[in-house]
C-alpha cells in the first residue's frame, strides 16, 4: 500500500515537473539559440538597453524585426544576425534583452509596458548612434508639483522617455495627457 502510493505520489510530480517545463520550452530554446551565437561585440558596435517599467521590448530596429508584439518571442532573423543579447542569469524568469548593433543612424520602435503587461506604450525614435557607446532607453512619468484646481491636478502625469548615452541624458521625449482624446505623442523637449 505505501509503496503504491509512494509511486502514485512520484508520477505525479514527475508529470507535474514536465508540464510545467513545456511551458517554458520556447523561451528557453530561444535563450540557448541566443547563448550560442559566438559574434563578438565589434569595437564600432553600439549597445541599446530599455528601462525603467516592469518590461520593454525592441520592437523593431530599422527593418528588421526583433521582438514579435503578440508572442513576446525573439524573431528568427534577429537571432540569425546576431544583435541580441541577454543581461542577467540564464536561470532568472526576468531577463532584459539588450540590443549590439553596428553603429549608423537607425529608426528603433520599443514597446514600454507602464502599467501591465496587456498595455504597450509604442515609441518611435530615430537617432544616428555613434560607435563604443552604450545608450538606454528609461521610461519614467513626468511628477511635478501640481496645484491648481482639481481637474488641472487629477490628469495623469506625462509619460517620457529619455535617451542617455553613457548614463547622460541627451534627448528627453514626454507625451502629455490630452484631456479631449486621452492620447497624445511623444514631443521632443530641450534639455
Amino acid at each position: 500500500m505505501k509503496t503504491r502510493l509512494a509511486c502514485s505520489i512520484l508520477l505525479c510530480l514527475g508529470v507535474g515537473t514536465l508540464l510545467t517545463a513545456c511551458q517554458n520550452t520556447p523561451n528557453v530554446v530561444d535563450q540557448v539559440r541566443i547563448a550560442q551565437t559566438t559574434l563578438e561585440n565589434k569595437a564600432d558596435n553600439v549597445t541599446l538597453y530599455c528601462s525603467g517599467v516592469e518590461n520593454c521590448e525592441f520592437e523593431r530596429i530599422g527593418d528588421l524585426a526583433v521582438i514579435d508584439a503578440k508572442s513576446h518571442r525573439i524573431s528568427q532573423q534577429a537571432m540569425e544576425r546576431g544583435i541580441v543579447r541577454l543581461q542577467g542569469s540564464v536561470f532568472s524568469r526576468k531577463q532584459q534583452v539588450y540590443l549590439n548593433v553596428p553603429a549608423k543612424q537607425y529608426e528603433v520602435v520599443i514597446r514600454f509596458y507602464p502599467i501591465s503587461p496587456d498595455r504597450a506604450e509604442t515609441f518611435h525614435v530615430i537617432h544616428a548612434f555613434k560607435p563604443h557607446q552604450s545608450y538606454t532607453f528609461k521610461m519614467y512619468r513626468d511628477r511635478a508639483y501640481r496645484s491648481g484646481s482639481l481637474l488641472n491636478v487629477s490628469v495623469p502625469e506625462p509619460l517620457c522617455v529619455d535617451l542617455q548615452q553613457a548614463q547622460h541624458t541627451i534627448r528627453r521625449f514626454c507625451r502629455p495627457f490630452d484631456v479631449s482624446t486621452g492620447l497624445g505623442e511623444f514631443i521632443e523637449k530641450k534639455i
